[in-house]
């Protein structure tokens, strides 16, 4: 079985699976590179921010909702991080930018650990948009 690039915690799921109810469509994730917004990853509806060739999926999220949760990053930052498993989790304070956790009064942060030497061998390569 190949490693998995990306994953959630029980506490982020469960904010996954009620935005997707208040907002009735399929969900996203975009890893910020930084500057504005920190390096928070920025929940989005399906749709709403644009993915291109300069981004690179690290995978999907399985929180219980009917689609699964398509997790990218731009291609430069994901130079940085190509060596990480990240974890994405939420915690209470405001949402960056247009990430739509904000009104919520919590917002999604990531937990990074490094690749063992293992799980860097058994990565499958990413998928550019």
């Amino acid at each position: 079985m190949a490693a998995q690039r990306i994953d959630v915690t029980a506490e982020a799921a469960a904010l996954l699976r009620q935005l997707r109810d208040e907002h009735g469509a399929a969900l996203m994730f975009h890893q910020s590179g930084g500057c504005c917004d920190g390096s928070a990853p920025m929940c989005f509806t399906q749709g709403t921010f644009m993915t291109g060739p300069a981004d690179v999926l690290l995978g999907h999220l399985e929180p219980g909702t009917p689609e699964p949760v398509p997790v990218w990053i731009s291609a430069a930052q994901f130079e940085y991080w190509s060596h990480t498993h990240i974890t994405i989790d939420v915690t209470p304070g405001r949402g960056a930018g247009f990430s739509i956790e904000g009104p919520t009064g919590n917002r999604f942060i990531i937990h990074s650990r490094l690749f063992t030497q293992q799980e860097q061998a058994d990565l499958e390569p990413v998928t550019t948009g």
